[in-house]
């Protein structure tokens, strides 16, 4: 969590919501990196697990992420547990829950969907605390808010 919460401080420079992802293989090694990009490339679906997954896959030459974790500082969306399902993701570890917009239990529960073709394992609330407080300061600062509606992600 301590490289994934890197990432989500290194997401504030570009005035990007502060979440960060790290994937990490069978063996421990970190083979994708991400934070939020969406302000920096105003690119809607550049979220800190897309950016990690694509750097995974591009790292490993095969979108079948089996055997990998995912740490994220935030509880995914729909759309990032979507792609967390489609890599087929076994283990998805994250720090705060979001109550407006999570996908691996807090709203929905995309992850363990039973309907679909991949379940995943969550552990949830790994330094929810620290990766919170990150998101709480972002949010309070109107410095830091980027422009537009607020939106969790």
């Amino acid at each position: 969590m301590r490289l994934a919460l890197r990432e989500a401080n290194g997401a504030l420079a570009s005035g990007d919501v502060p979440v960060g992802a790290v994937v990490i293989d069978a063996d421990g090694r970190v083979i994708g990196r991400g934070r939020n990009e969406r302000e920096l490339h105003q690119d809607p679906t550049l979220h800190a697990e897309i950016v990690a997954i694509r750097a995974a896959a591009a790292s490993t030459r095969d979108w079948h992420l089996t055997g990998c974790t995912l740490v994220v500082t935030l509880e995914p969306c729909v759309m990032c547990a979507g792609a967390v399902v489609a890599a087929r993701i076994p283990l998805v570890v994250f720090g705060a829950w979001d109550e407006k917009a999570g996908a691996a239990g807090s709203l929905y529960d995309v992850l363990r969907d039973r309907r679909l073709n991949h379940r995943v394992e969550v552990v949830s609330g790994v330094d929810e605390a620290e990766c919170g407080r990150l998101l709480t300061e972002f949010f309070g600062d109107p410095q830091r808010r980027p422009a537009g509606p607020i939106a969790t992600r």
